[in-house]
């Protein structure tokens, strides 16, 4: 059902927290103006089109706010969704169903939003070898959620944190004394600690690629902020030896022509962090 990172007691401690945030001690509007034995049914309304992204979380947050609350699903993550339709239905006690209402509207909305972009730039590349992968550029304690909107609208996870695999970027490479002190440095702490990570480095030109290649020991590089014609290059120069992932301000308007220069992996940080969210409701029967 879940990707690695959304093991149950991830899941539960995200909803935890998000419902403790959000209530404090007590939803005092519905505490005061509703009957404790008021029951409802509740429709979720999307009012744009796109991507259907968080119906699973949805049902685990209402299952948590109650098990009383019976949830409808009409649409399935990934789907796709038109302006007018219906998502789900709840049942349940009204105190309850507006406990739970607003961490699903704020969850289903963005992540629905970045599964619609992701999508949609996917679909451009969809005749090149070039797969389309997130980055750490997420919101702060929202990440497990947004990055598992990616994998719905039919992107790839990139490493989820620091500590899943080793990415030697400029400052890494810059702070260390340069490219073979980088990749030597890591090789030995990993061998040391006996952790096996894969190690990633980025290259802003050739020449950095060169000195990558001659000392060798990694698993992929980046081209990082390259022109399609020095990315093409690199590609030749790597000639599959290594994995290769270009990343760098890729946008809609410059991604088809990069994944065109042949390499393996296209990193956009504007997944989660320039989207637009779906706007829906959650309306009363």
């Amino acid at each position: 059902m879940y990707l690695d990172y959304l093991s149950t007691s991830k899941l539960q401690e995200f909803i935890q927290n998000a419902l403790a945030e959000d209530h404090g001690d007590g939803d005092h509007s519905s505490i005061g103006s509703i009957s404790t034995n008021t029951a409802v049914n509740a429709q979720l309304l999307f009012k744009d089109a796109g991507i259907v992204a968080g119906m699973e979380l949805a049902k685990l947050i209402f299952e948590t706010v109650s098990e009383n609350i019976y949830f409808e699903p009409f649409k399935k993550d990934g789907d796709p969704i038109l302006s007018g339709e219906i998502g789900f239905q709840v049942t349940g006690n009204a105190r309850d169903v507006l406990a739970a209402e607003r961490l699903v509207l704020n969850c289903m909305q963005r992540m629905s939003g970045i599964a619609t972009y992701t999508h949609f730039l996917n679909d451009l590349i969809k005749n090149s070898k070039a797969k389309l992968l997130d980055t750490r550029k997420t919101t702060p304690n929202f990440r497990l959620a947004e990055k598992w909107a990616v994998t719905i609208g039919g992107g790839l996870n990139h490493r989820f944190g620091l500590y899943d695999m080793v990415m030697l970027k400029d400052n890494h490479i810059d702070f260390a004394g340069g490219v073979p002190n980088a990749i030597n440095s890591i090789i030995s702490y990993l061998e040391k600690s006996g952790k096996q990570l894969k190690i990633e480095i980025e290259v802003r030109n050739l020449q950095e690629l060169k000195e990558v290649l001659s000392v060798g020991g990694i698993h992929r590089i980046m081209l990082d902020n390259m022109l399609p014609s020095e990315m093409r290059q690199a590609v030749d120069l790597i000639g599959g030896k290594y994995e290769t992932e270009a990343s760098g301000g890729i946008t809609e308007k410059s991604i088809v022509e990069i994944a065109e220069t042949g390499v393996d992996y296209i990193s956009v940080g504007a997944l989660t962090h320039s989207y637009k969210s779906l706007d829906m409701s959650l309306k009363a029967i």
